[in-house]
């Protein structure tokens, strides 16, 4: 039976060592730092359940418990550990050596949320959330991490202990001495039981600034960097999809962007008034599977650089807005618009602004007549998540290039130094309607794929007139073909809409791993895709 506690910096070690799958220990206010015991949040042998993780958690986000570091340990720390859930706290390392989050050991399907994270900034090779042993299937979202050393590094630098399927989204990471974020290269997937064979990272709505405190010469690092999959056998196909982000300025010499392998890269900001946007380039092996499309490039240096990348596979730059110095270096490339840096304020409403200055904010969004064109070939992309989103999550239709589908007014967030707003298409949602006038019908690829415990379909619906309604029928069927699940049968409206489904049989009984087909059908359609559940 699931229980819920209170603790306080006297009791919450007590009470944390002894949590159960289900359990939830809300944090009082205060400064947690009991010299009598050890510092932080130990998960060692802990582990909740798919279905009844263990949740820790302040009990106001405005008002966070604040853990205090110490030069012995990491603040808070997994070994053997799975099925957690933190939110709502803040850590101050005070600059003693330890890191802010580690997983030390074997640690999967953790969730960081909501966290403060200063004081882990004494050098370059602290990090505030980092891992150093095989780990699946976290996510770190809406945290905030102020001048660390690095801000995340997931991975070993040879290569072992891969960082696999994680979700990273709305982060805020300002001015750290080395990356902003680095995910390790990976030479192999190990053994380690229950970690997936297969799957993608996802980086997305993120703010990386490296404005300030960064290091030269030969410390100097990119904002992000992401490395090689395993070149051979499992997770040799997987995928970072890295979209919705806001890279702002890296005057080190490095580029905003760097990375190899499979990458696909779209619907994101770039601004470096001292140097260069995006590397695709040989670090630890050799660029592959290359999709650049819908960015916004304002750089004083070279805009996109694509090179060494293995000739077996394609890499694509398309349907950028690239202001810079030397626009695009790349083979592969096509429907880009492309200027000179000095010129982004003839294309753009305010190229040059600041993202802290509110009487001049920066704003890269089109102006009227200058970004569009004809649509461009979408048939390289579509099985990426949310390709069809802009940076403020509005329908993309192909016909803008760079990362607005739109011109005149931005109508979303103007990039600034501070956690990106909440899309409202992220949110959880049943079943929701886009205000477009849909030109057909049509079944996109569920996101996430593979996925645990939820995953969204999206679907377009159309008719002859944009009056009539329409019979829809959105079914799950296993792979013996019987029907597990009926997500729609209705008669709906033309319009783009999505449906959330977690995973469970119309008796709401949880489904075993494996993959599944989804059908849509219609008067007019009959569609089906697979998706793979995995527990």
């Amino acid at each position: 039976m699931a229980h819920l506690y209170i603790g306080n910096p006297n009791n919450y070690l007590s009470l944390l060592r002894n949590l159960v799958p289900g359990d939830t220990l809300l944090l009082e206010p205060g400064n947690y730092d009991n010299l009598n015991d050890v510092p932080g949040l130990p998960f060692i042998n802990i582990h909740g359940e798919d279905a009844n993780p263990i949740v820790v958690s302040g009990t106001n986000p405005e008002k966070r418990p604040l853990f205090l570091g110490r030069s012995t340990h990491n603040t808070v720390r997994f070994s053997n550990a799975s099925y957690i859930e933190i939110r709502n706290i803040a850590i101050d390392g005070r600059d003693l050596g330890g890191d802010g989050i580690k997983g030390q050991g074997v640690s999967h399907h953790i969730t960081l949320e909501n966290i403060l994270i200063k004081g882990v900034g004494s050098d370059q090779q602290i990090v505030g959330i980092s891992t150093k042993a095989p780990a699946w299937n976290w996510i770190v979202r809406n945290c905030i991490i102020i001048e660390a050393g690095t801000g995340m590094y997931f991975g070993n630098s040879d290569g072992t202990m891969p960082f696999v399927n994680g979700l990273i989204e709305y982060n805020l990471i300002l001015n750290t001495i080395g990356y902003n974020l680095q995910i390790k290269h990976q030479i192999d997937r190990p053994d380690a039981e229950g970690m997936p064979r297969a799957g993608t990272t996802i980086i997305r709505h993120n703010v990386f600034s490296k404005a300030a405190n960064g290091s030269i010469g030969s410390n100097a690092r990119p904002n992000l960097l992401v490395g090689h999959w395993p070149l051979s056998g499992d997770g040799a196909e997987d995928v970072y999809q890295i979209y919705g982000n806001f890279f702002y300025q890296n005057p080190t010499g490095e580029a905003l962007f760097q990375g190899e392998g499979n990458i696909a890269l779209y619907n994101n900001l770039f601004v470096n008034h001292d140097g260069d946007a995006i590397w695709i380039q040989p670090h630890n092996d050799v660029p592959k599977m290359i999709r650049i499309f819908n960015n916004t490039i304002v750089a004083s240096g070279t805009g996109i650089r694509v090179t060494g990348s293995d000739s077996n596979f394609m890499q694509k730059v398309i349907g950028n807005a690239v202001f810079a110095t030397n626009q695009i270096v790349a083979s592969d490339q096509n429907d880009n618009i492309t200027d000179a840096y000095a010129n982004a304020e003839n294309f753009l409403s305010n190229p040059f602004g600041s993202p802290t200055n509110t009487q001049n904010y920066i704003d890269l969004f089109p102006l009227v007549g200058k970004l569009s064109g004809q649509a461009i070939d979408s048939s390289f992309f579509q099985i990426f998540a949310d390709w069809d989103r802009d940076f403020n999550g509005n329908i993309q239709d192909g016909t803008f290039r760079g990362a607005y589908a739109g011109e005149g007014q931005n109508p979303g967030w103007l990039p600034k130094l501070e956690v990106k707003p909440k899309i409202d298409d992220d949110m959880p949602v049943s079943v929701r309607e886009q205000r477009i006038k849909p030109s057909g019908f049509l079944l996109l690829q569920n996101y996430p794929n593979p996925f645990n415990p939820n995953t969204t379909i999206r679907f377009k619906v159309s008719s002859s007139s944009v009056d009539k309604t329409t019979k829809v029928r959105l079914d799950i069927f296993n792979l013996m073909g019987e029907r597990v699940r009926t997500l729609v049968d209705s008669i709906m409206k033309p319009g783009i809409y999505e449906i959330s489904w977690r995973g469970v049989d119309d008796k709401g009984q949880m489904l075993s791993s494996g993959v599944y087909i989804f059908q849509l059908k219609t008067n007019r359609l009959i569609a089906s895709r697979k998706l793979l559940l995995l527990r």
